[in-house]
This record gives structure tokens, C-alpha cells and sequence, in this order.
């Protein structure tokens, strides 16, 4: 466009736009992982984009920057949009491995964390007029999303700051203010399931209670996932916005099969995939997810597919930048896979392998532990060119690589 490489949503509708949603939050941090050049050139001035609207007064970002650049749209208001940006751009930043880049985005990023630290209420979460549903949902004053997201930006605007040369500590330190204040402010027993309440008065269950486990905020995983696929949440397509509604958009159902991988949920989350990946990749919406039913008429969208790619990469294998040659990996093995592969993953500066093998420390032992034989994982980690790197964990346990 004339304003630089743009990545727009698509579905028939929004073209030369970008948004704090669907580009900085969902895919702009996948694209380092492909290898796409022009798709990281688009996130890296979708970022700039953005920060021409940091300003000194605290007022909002807007939502979306149309038109090729030369307008924007924010009929929403703030609907957690600096949340979303921060937790984006410090993601990419890492994974993109490249220290320029970083110093680029490094201002936008620390801005957006004032913002939302500036908006903080009295219980220390995150208030804004509205989540993403921009209104078409209830999401009160402060919000569950908005406020998982400030604190998975906080924990990896902490790394990126060391890797810049300067001291993150202090954002490590709200992120733990902010989990404790989560969990006090939002959890809550609701329809019968300990999990978390979306805002204060809420009383059905959504299925953005699906964010905190991404962002490995745990304490209230068992009855959160209990909730995601009851019948009360899952149908045929996925996750309803809302218990008790037909209105279903794609995008939390991806960030619940994530989550779900993510905190262990290994089998009962593969389930799902499959019959998603039944439902949309060999079904008769192929081969984007779609935004939402019943308004756009099941439109596809672009930007949301990403997120299905990132159930593999961040759930299913638990990769999680920390550096911008370095990462955590929390992989999870399906019982039934002997084995699990990604090839030429290109982020961090790199171009490597993960493989995953379950392995049985002495199988022909009759005193061995059955659950350790079919947990234990030999992961191999292999730059190209370089030596590989080889350990062997629990299935779920973490470990940080350094390439």
C-alpha cells in the first residue's frame, strides 16, 4: 500500500486496515516463526503505524489504522488496545531476534505498558470501555482479556529490556502484582466451575476465560477447562461467545485450544483440535477460520488463522520467547504420537528443528515406573549448521534453550 506492506484481515470487507487485534495481537507474533520476510516487514510497520499515536495526555491508540495509513477507526473506544499492542510487539520483538527492530519498537512498547498501568483501578486490573467484542458482549469497566494480556507484555517486555541493555525488573515485578490481583479480582465460582469471572456482575460463563491459561496464569486451570468444554460452551463449532447465545467467533476457541495445550490438557485438547480441524480445514469452511456467526455470515479471517498455527507452535510445543536467541519450551505429547517435529522454525535468528520423542529410561525394567516410561520426552533442538542440543524432560516440564 502507500503506506508500506499492510497484512489486512480480509473477509471481503477490510482491506489497506490494520488492527490492535487481529495484527499486532494474533499474527504479527507468528510471523517470525515462518520465515516470511514480507509478513514481518508488514509487522514491524503495522507496530509503527501504531506508535505515531503515543502521545503524552494517556489518551488511547486507536483500534484500527485504515485507509493505507491515512485515517483510523475507534468507534469502540479503548477496548484494551494498548494491552493487546504491547503484548504483540514485545513477542514479535523477541522472536524476531533482530536487536534494531527492537529499538524501534522498544518506545511503543513501554508506552503502552504506562497506559495501562496509568488505567489501573483501586484493585490494581486494567479498566477499559470494552474487550475486542467491541460492545456486543458486556465486559463492564475492567476486563479479564485486557488484563491477561498487560501481564503476559509485562513478563516479556522484562526480557526484552535485558536484552537491550537495561534492567526489566520492574516489569517482572507488576507482572506478579497484576497475577495476584487477577486472580483476586477476577476468580470466582460461576454456572458451577471454580474458574473466572469476565467482569465484576458477570454471571455466564464466556469463553474469554480461556486467556489466562495462554498466558500460564494456572491457579484456576482444572475448572477452567472444565468450563470450556462443557456443553454449556462447546459445540460443533467451537466455543459460543457466551453460555446460553449461538454467537460463536473462532478466534477464542483457538486461544482455548492453545491454553489447553499450554497448561497440560494434552489429550482432551487434541480431541477438540481434531474435530475443529475436521469442522474448518476439511469442512466446508477452508482454509481460514472464519470471524464470527451469525453476523458476516461466517466470513473467513486471516489474521485469526494465525492463531490456529500458534496452538502448535506456543501450545502444543510451549515455546515461549525469552530472549533474542533463547526461549522456553513446555512440550506436550499426545499419548497415541511416538513422536513430534517442527522443521526450519525461523525465529530467533535462526533456522531450527525441535523434535520430540517419548523415551523410557529402562523399558525393559519390570520395576519401572509406568507413568514415568510414558511421560518421560528426549527433545533435540538443531540449528542448521550447529550441533545439536539434546534433553530429555517430563511431558510438560519446561526448559530454557539458548541457540
Amino acid at each position: 500500500t502507500a503506506g508500506g506492506p499492510m497484512h489486512g484481515p480480509g473477509g471481503e470487507s477490510y482491506y489497506a486496515a490494520i488492527w490492535a487485534n487481529d495484527q499486532a495481537e494474533y499474527i504479527n507474533p507468528y510471523f517470525p516463526f515462518t520465515g516470511y520476510d514480507y509478513g514481518n516487514a508488514s509487522a514491524l510497520n503495522s507496530y509503527l503505524m501504531f506508535a505515531r499515536f503515543m502521545n503524552p495526555d494517556m489518551k488511547p491508540i486507536p483500534s484500527s489504522i485504515i485507509a493505507e495509513g491515512t485515517d483510523i477507526w475507534n468507534g469502540a473506544g479503548d477496548r484494551g488496545d494498548a494491552a493487546m499492542i504491547a503484548y504483540g510487539a514485545a513477542r514479535y520483538a523477541l522472536a524476531r531476534g533482530d536487536i534494531q527492530e527492537a529499538r524501534q519498537l522498544w518506545p511503543l512498547i513501554e508506552w503502552c505498558l504506562n497506559y495501562c498501568k496509568h488505567k489501573l483501578n483501586a484493585d490494581g486490573v486494567v479498566m477499559s470501555n470494552t474487550d475486542e467484542l467491541e460492545g456486543r458482549f458486556p465486559a463492564g469497566d475492567a476486563n479479564l482479556c485486557t488484563s491477561s494480556l498487560y501481564y503476559d507484555a509485562l513478563l516479556s517486555a522484562s526480557s526484552l529490556a535485558k536484552e537491550l541493555g537495561m534492567n526489566g525488573a520492574q516489569y517482572k515485578k507488576q507482572a506478579a502484582n497484576l497475577r495476584r490481583n487477577i486472580n483476586k479480582y477476577f476468580a470466582g465460582p460461576i454456572e458451577g466451575f471454580d474458574t473466572y469471572i469476565y467482569y465484576k456482575g458477570n454471571d455466564v460463563l464466556r469463553s474469554w476465560i480461556c486467556i489466562p491459561l495462554v498466558m500460564g496464569i494456572d491457579e484456576k486451570a482444572a475448572g477452567t477447562l472444565d468450563a470450556l468444554f462443557s456443553p454449556r460452551l462447546w459445540t460443533e463449532n467451537g466455543l459460543l461467545t457466551q453460555a446460553g447465545d449461538k454467537t460463536f467467533w473462532d478466534r477464542s476457541t483457538l486461544y482455548a485450544l492453545r491454553g489447553a495445550f499450554y497448561v497440560g490438557d494434552t489429550e482432551r485438547a487434541l480431541d477438540f483440535l481434531r474435530r475443529y480441524s475436521e469442522t474448518r480445514l476439511l469442512g466446508t469452511h477452508v482454509p481460514y477460520a472464519i470471524e464470527a456467526w451469525p453476523e458476516g455470515s461466517q466470513r473467513h479471517l486471516s489474521a485469526e488463522s494465525a492463531l490456529y498455527g500458534r496452538i502448535i507452535t506456543e501450545g502444543l510445543f510451549g515455546i515461549r520467547p525469552t530472549g533474542f536467541r533463547s526461549f522456553l519450551i513446555r512440550p506436550h505429547l499426545p499419548a497415541a504420537w511416538p513422536q513430534m517435529e517442527l522443521r526450519h522454525v525461523r525465529a530467533f535468528g535462526n533456522d531450527f528443528s525441535i523434535k520430540v520423542e517419548r523415551v523410557t529410561s529402562n523399558p525393559k525394567s519390570q520395576t519401572s515406573n509406568l507413568k514415568s516410561q510414558i511421560s518421560n520426552l528426549k527433545v533435540t533442538v538443531t540449528p542448521q549448521g550447529a550441533k545439536p542440543q539434546t534433553f530429555t524432560l517430563r511431558n510438560g516440564e519446561t526448559k530454557a534453550v539458548k541457540l
